[in-house]
């Protein structure tokens, strides 16, 4: 396991929601996988999911509340220097990134382009 070598800050709203959703799951040592796959409106698309392992060429991220981001190796220089947040607005809860490297984004937020 690799130690953080990319800078993804993780927003202590996201770490405690992150943690929510763990235990509301009986997650008990959770690990959220951030990656970058080709797709979406513009090009490429945030996934984000539960993952039981991390491999030997993540990048890992200890967040707070005992939470760790992997970041594999293709998706981490598309997301360095992103901030993961989590926020409440009329519609209700969602996570967003803050991506610097996005050149463009779509409407719906989950899909960007780099130029």
């Amino acid at each position: 396991m690799q130690t953080q070598t990319v800078n993804f800050i993780v927003t202590e709203t996201a770490a405690k929601e992150i943690k929510r959703i763990a235990d509301e799951n009986q997650i008990e040592n959770p690990i959220l996988r951030v990656r970058v796959v080709p797709g979406g409106c513009s090009g490429f698309q945030y996934a984000m999911g539960f993952d039981d392992e991390i491999s030997e060429n993540d990048k890992v991220v200890e967040a707070e509340h005992g939470v760790k981001i992997a970041i594999d190796e293709f998706s981490a220089p598309y997301i360095n220097g992103a901030v993961l947040d989590y926020v409440m607005d009329f519609m209700g809860g969602g996570f967003t990134i803050k991506n610097p490297n996005a050149a463009g984004s779509c409407g719906c937020g989950n899909s960007f382009s780099c130029g």
